[in-house]
Formats: C-alpha cells, structure tokens, sequence
C-alpha cells in the first residue's frame, strides 16, 4: 500500500476538539436564531403599540404655538375619551390634525370679536394661549355643537384653521385618534403635554 492510500485515524483529543467546536456551532445557531426571533416579537409589538394604543405623530406647523411646536415629536392615546382642554390629534382630508378640544357635543359656542371664548355662556378659562384673537371665522355665532361631535381650536387662534371655519369644522368622534399624552423630541421639550 502506498502512503497516499494510507488513511490516518484521529485520536482521541482531534475527536473531542471536533466534537467541541460542533457542539458550539449547534449553540451558537440555537442562541442566534432565539436572539433573531425575539427581536422580531418585540418590534412587532411595538409597532402594534404604537399603532393601536400609543400613535408617535410628528406636529407640522405653527396652529398649536405655545403649547406644541412644528417638528415637535408627540404620543397620543388612542381613546374616545377627552373632555374640554385636552389636545387631540383627528383625521381631516387625508391629514392628521392636532387641535384643542373647546366644547362637546350639544355645547353652544360663542367667541367676541376680541377672541375671548364662551361656551354656554360662561368665559372659558384659557391659560394655554398667549393671544386671543377671533381668526378665520366664517360660522355664525353663537353655534351649537352637532351631536357625535366637538369643537376645537388652535392655541394660535391668530392663524389656526379649525371648528371656526366650515373648511374643518366640528371633529366626528369616529375621526379621531386620541388624545395627546406626552412630547417625545426634542428632549427639551420632553413631558406632559397641558
């Protein structure tokens, strides 16, 4: 027989190194498949949290200055519930619109020419705006709130287009999205939203 034919068995230590990196390999595939899959679920989850239960919106113009600013980073909570005060972001025209809530359904709205704001009657208490002004407003006045709806505004009443004017006008319940909870970004900024 020749030395090219001559087949040499490992020893027992080639054997058990073999056997070693085999074994680290398996492991190695287990622990990264396991890694991979998780990863999937939690992104998976988060974005069925984020869509279903807590929206991230980005605020794009100037309708919410002092309370939110353009480019601002927000959540919201994707609810039903929100009373007079509260901002909430809704659907318009293929849109996303960010507005505060003023009156419900069934409320009569009235707003003087300075801007001053009655709902029922009664002056609203509005420590979130910095200047009061009538705006684009081509609703007669005083209106009453259409039932499954509300009525909201812009905390830049100078320059925001919403419930005044009929090219928005009052939110259905069913078009909105929730009620901003907190701004995300910039980290300035990051808290509750009032």
């Amino acid at each position: 027989m020749s030395d090219e034919n001559k087949f040499e068995l490992p020893d027992l230590t080639q054997l058990e190194a073999e056997l070693e990196r085999e074994q680290y390999k398996n492991r190695y595939g287990r622990v990264l498949r396991s890694t991979a899959f998780s990863l999937v679920v939690v992104a998976a989850v988060s974005v069925l949290i984020a869509m279903l239960l807590l929206p991230v919106l980005q605020i794009s113009g100037t309708s919410m200055t002092e309370s939110l600013q353009d480019k601002d980073i927000v959540v919201a909570l994707n609810s039903s519930k929100y009373q007079t005060g509260d901002i909430i972001a809704f659907y318009y025209n293929n849109n996303i619109l960010v507005k505060r809530v003023i009156a419900a359904s069934g409320d009569w709205v009235n707003i003087d020419k300075d801007g001053n704001v009655y709902v029922n009657e009664e002056l609203l208490d509005e420590p979130y705006i910095s200047e009061k002004a009538l705006g684009d407003c081509n609703i007669t006045l005083p209106y009453q709130v259409p039932d499954e709806r509300c009525f909201v505004m812009g905390d830049h009443r100078a320059t925001s287009i919403d419930s005044r004017n009929t090219a928005v006008g009052c939110v259905s319940n069913d078009m909105v999205i929730g009620k901003i909870l907190f701004r995300a970004w910039p980290l300035s900024g990051f808290g509750i939203v009032k």
